[in-house]
């Protein structure tokens, strides 16, 4: 079993930056690749970016690509998105998650364990 809980959300300016942490509970966290996700008020849920559990293979949406950046830590069992140049369309709340297996996805589906939210507000 896995829990997740996010932190770092809040409100900021557009072109400013938030740093997203997300503290796992569970021996095996290392194992497992990890994603952050997004859904903003009416709109389904969203890929972000993902990290295999190595930290070596990153992917990232198209939408954040070149202004957000995912990391992780194994031996402090958290994972970090660096949010910069926050647009005002990046307004959401963001999710972590853990899936299972070996390969990252961009798929909310193929993820298991989703922690609660942390809020997002980029105002023009």
């Amino acid at each position: 079993q896995v829990q997740l809980v996010e932190s770092g959300g809040g409100l900021v300016q557009a072109g400013g930056s938030l740093r997203l942490s997300c503290a796992a509970s569970g021996r095996t966290f290392s194992s497992y690749p990890m994603g952050w996700f997004r859904q903003a008020p009416g709109k389904e849920r969203e890929f972000v970016a993902a990290i295999s559990s190595s930290g070596g293979s990153t992917g990232y949406a198209d939408s954040v690509k070149g202004r957000f950046t995912i990391s992780r830590d194994n031996a402090k069992n958290t994972m970090s998105l660096q949010m910069n140049n926050l647009k005002p369309e990046d307004t959401a709340v963001y999710y972590c998650a853990v899936k299972r297996g070996t390969y990252i996805s961009r798929t909310t589906g193929a993820y298991d364990y989703w922690g609660q939210g942390t809020q997002v507000t980029v105002s023009s």
